[in-house]
């Protein structure tokens, strides 16, 4: 698994882009990633890195982050879930405890239990996702500004090397 992140990350950083369009781009595929809109994820970052005119592959690279990490998910869902049911409740209410011994699959699939639990789910989400964005977007920025400074540097060294 942690191989898989690595592989999935390098990719970040071969891009030919500039830092400010790789690393918005890659938080909105993070923010993506944290949503519970499942499937097409991949078409949504897309189609919204090509709206903010940001690095399309980025967003790509960085949605399909979070499928590394798959064992994971469904503990994010849940304190997903508890954050936003919290928020929405009235009195400011943990969810009740989830007996999954007594819930029948069916019942997943029925739009009004969809309804009752997407909502919490997606603001808790948000409340998640947008923190983790500005988090990868900060760090990876200056990750590939230093990167291309080092690069530059190499490079003057090189040609100075050359012209002698």
């Amino acid at each position: 698994m942690r191989r898989r992140f690595k592989e999935h990350s390098a990719k970040l950083f071969v891009i030919k882009d500039t830092p400010q369009s790789i690393a918005l781009g890659a938080a909105i595929g993070i923010f993506l990633g944290f949503t519970p809109l499942f499937g097409l994820k991949t078409l949504r970052a897309f189609l919204l890195a090509a709206l903010f005119r940001v690095n399309k592959i980025a967003a790509v690279v960085t949605v399909s982050l979070h499928d590394v990490l798959f064992l994971l998910w469904p503990v994010v869902y849940r304190v997903e879930f508890g954050l936003g049911y919290w928020l929405l409740h009235e009195l400011h209410q943990w969810p009740p405890r989830l007996d999954l011994h007594r819930m029948d699959y069916r019942v997943w699939f029925h739009w009004k239990h969809f309804a009752a639990v997407g909502g919490p789910t997606l603001l808790g989400s948000v409340i998640l996702g947008v923190p983790a964005s500005v988090v990868v977007y900060s760090l990876l920025k200056r990750m590939l500004v230093r990167r291309q400074q080092r690069h530059a540097e190499a490079n003057a060294l090189v040609q100075a090397h050359l012209n002698k």
